[in-house]
């Protein structure tokens, strides 16, 4: 075996042959030819990859690894981690991309040639794109001689010094475990671009570690570069893996910096990989180790980290930064609104997303006030639950514009509460946020208000506020405290045609109560020859794919609580790998891979072309053979569902492969099917029955403790 190959687990194994994991250990025990482990412990074993994909095709189990798939399991073996491999392969994409033909020569040797050739190469591309020290390093400025990268720090108004390379070159020694990795990451590359090869392979780390980091996710990323608007410098102190700073697309510099030294080396790959024209990172806490010193951006976005109680705040005491105030030891994010409205120009604009504690602490009054006096704070916008880490707080976003010094103040502060938005549900959720409707709400009051310094208000929705009636003694910037309520905007004719829509619900419901059920001849269920759906996908009477691709915009996603809740596809692709998503054609059965299966779903002309989201399975029967009711009926069944479910964690995970159906004429199968249809169609009445009760109910508390309603 080659002394850096990539390994795998049984796991992955059965992933790649489309298995269970009890299938690849029968075969260790009946193939005396199965590979042998190389690695792992005696409890989990790891396998030469080269070894296992020739004898899963020797034993005709597999066609081809995909070169994504084989690229991404030589990032999982990486003997130095997956983050280091992820950083190899980001600088051998770019140096590929950037001197394509020094690339070829030096690849076309052999491991060994490559391993020590390629430092000089990586050096060079590396010093092009991110200048001496990324960020900036002594020397940049000055007797430079026109050092690549120079111009923009002189340009912005850099002082010269600051933390080490964010993006160093790799040496001889460290790519030696690594040249396999990089030949297949350059051919990924080649195949579908080096950015989107980049973004496949950092996706999934991502995906697979969801724990580990802390993510902005696309919609809010989108959200806050529309509310900065277009920008010729960008900077993110707080940078993570670069998310904000690549949904603002266009800057001539972008400027990343990051405590995790791994986050600002994988942002800064990101960024020249999608092209930006000069990238500076850099690694070091920015409010202990600003890297930009006098940096004056057009824009800065950023998701600082909540709740530090170690910020620096009594080091940090006399620093300049603080122009509206010391920040209290608790308020660690007013501290990032001050750092990010010191970095940006006369007029720039700075977006951050913030806890919700932030607007309403008594211990921040006094900076809140400072901000809406200078005129600096122009807007606050309350998310829905649901939209970025941690999930279930419905964060805000601060809009802060850098006034310059003859500014007196702004009299209005926009305020926008997105809970009021049709389509935006009360308990939120990841994947559930229609975005692109919530973010044109947001848009169509922030770009007047902008524009006028005023607006006229939304009920529920937004409001410009004056700011002399916010600064009283709590200087509560909370919007929903400040915005009238939304039942004030349809008043009892809303609420009497929620009622009309309630009785038709009713009265459809009892339409479709089940008759009474005749039991089985001899009060027992029949026995019957049974098969699972595992057997049938191998035989081609469906297909089995699981879903979770993402990439960017793309049709709408079907999503696990779609699923469960009945509703029309709500989600979006989320942000991560470069992968065709899995779309649902009519008469397709999607189950949730967690909860039990207590929900099954056919999709109907209106979810036909929806993007499969993560946590779900669709079976794609082939109507030649299945009824999809009659499949979607027997799936749901208890017993089927408790055989083919594990509880190895805290949550039930369900094995579609190992549901099973009986084996029946496709005429009696469609007799059961109509039986299933007929009583998925009395479940969804009485979803909306349910959903149109609780609507009326909570419309008529709010009426009467508003005062739009009288008791009589």
């Amino acid at each position: 075996m080659p002394e850096h190959a990539a390994e795998v687990t049984a796991a992955t194994i059965a992933r790649l042959a489309g298995v269970g994991r009890a299938a690849v250990s029968n075969w260790r025990r009946r193939h005396a030819d199965f590979p042998k482990p190389v690695g792992g412990t005696e409890t989990s074993p790891s396998f030469a990859l080269d070894e296992v994909e020739r004898w899963l095709r020797d034993q005709g189990k597999l066609a081809e690894v995909s070169p994504r798939e084989r690229t991404w399991q030589q990032v999982c073996g990486h003997p130095a981690g997956a983050v280091t491999a992820l950083v190899h392969a980001g600088c051998a994409l770019l140096a590929a991309r950037e001197l394509p033909y020094a690339w070829a020569e030096l690849s076309a040797g052999d491991d060994a040639s490559l391993a020590a050739g390629l430092p000089e190469l990586l050096d060079r591309v590396l010093a092009a794109r991110f200048g001496v020290g990324s960020g900036p390093g002594p020397g940049e400025r000055g007797g430079s001689g026109g050092r690549p990268g120079a111009e923009p720090e002189e340009r912005a108004g850099i002082r010269s010094g600051g933390p080490g390379p964010a993006v160093p070159a790799p040496g001889a020694v460290a790519l030696a475990s690594s040249v396999p990795l990089l030949r297949g990451a350059v051919e990924l590359g080649e195949e579908v671009g080096p950015r989107e090869a980049f973004e496949f392979l950092l996706g999934r780390h991502l995906d697979a570690n969801p724990r580990q980091y802390t993510l902005t996710p696309q919609g809010p990323a989108l959200l806050m570069a529309a509310l900065a608007g277009p920008a010729a410098t960008v900077l993110d102190p707080a940078c993570g893996t670069g998310t904000l700073l690549c949904a603002l697309p266009g800057a001539d510099a972008a400027y990343a910096q990051d405590a995790d030294p791994d986050l600002a080396a994988l942002a800064g790959l990101r960024l020249a990989l999608a092209g930006a024209p000069a990238v500076r990172t850099a690694t070091a806490d920015s409010l202990r180790a600003d890297a930009f010193d006098g940096l004056a951006a057009d824009a800065v976005l950023c998701h600082p980290p909540f709740n530090e109680r170690s910020w620096g705040h009594d080091e940090l005491a006399y620093d300049p930064r603080w122009e509206y105030g010391l920040p209290a030891r608790i308020e660690s994010e007013l501290a990032w609104v001050q750092h990010a409205l010191a970095r940006l120009r006369s007029g720039g604009t700075a977006v951050l997303l913030m806890p919700p504690a932030a607007a309403s602490r008594r211990s921040g009054r006094r900076v809140r006030a400072a901000l809406l006096r200078r005129g600096a704070l122009r807007a606050i916008v309350a998310l829905p639950a649901g939209a970025a880490p941690p999930y279930g707080i419905p964060l805000h976003l601060w809009v802060l514009r850098k006034p310059d010094a003859t500014a007196h103040g702004a009299p209005e502060l926009l305020l926008v509460d997105t809970a009021g938005i049709d389509g935006v549900t009360a308990d939120g959720g990841r994947d559930r946020l229609p975005w692109p409707a919530l973010q044109a709400a947001v848009l169509d009051a922030w770009t007047p208000f902008d524009r006028d310094g005023t607006i006229a208000g939304r009920p529920g929705v937004s409001r410009s506020v004056p700011v002399i009636e916010l600064l009283d003694d709590d200087v509560d910037l909370a919007p929903a405290r400040h915005l009238p309520p939304p039942a004030a905007e349809g008043g009892t004719a809303a609420l009497d045609a929620v009622r009309e829509r309630l009785d038709a619900a009713l009265r459809r419901t009892a339409e479709l109560t089940p008759a009474a059920a005749p039991a089985a001849a001899d009060g027992r269920g029949g026995h019957r020859r049974l098969t699972t759906v595992g057997e049938l996908a191998r035989a081609g009477a469906l297909l089995l794919r699981s879903g979770g691709a993402g990439g960017g915009p793309g049709p709408a996603v079907l999503t696990e609580h779609d699923v469960l809740a009945g509703t029309a596809p709500s989600g979006t692709l989320p942000e991560g790998p470069a992968e065709e998503p899995v779309l649902t054609a009519v008469g397709d059965v999607v189950v949730p891979v967690l909860g039990g299966g207590a929900v099954v779903r056919v999709v109907d002309e209106a979810s036909a072309g929806a993007a499969l989201g993560r946590n779900l399975q669709l079976l794609r029967p082939d109507p030649a053979a299945l009824d999809p009711w009659f499949v979607a009926g027997f799936l749901r069944g208890t017993a089927n569902n408790r055989q083919a479910s594990s509880h190895a964690t805290t949550a039930t995970r369900l094995d579609a492969r190992r549901l099973q159906l009986p084996r029946l004429p496709l005429a009696e199968q469609r007799r059961y099917g109509e039986r299933f249809r007929a009583l998925a169609a009395f479940e969804d009445a009485l979803r909306l029955a349910g959903r149109l009760g609780a609507q009326l109910v909570q419309g008529l508390h709010d009426g009467l403790t508003e005062g739009t309603i009288t008791p009589e």
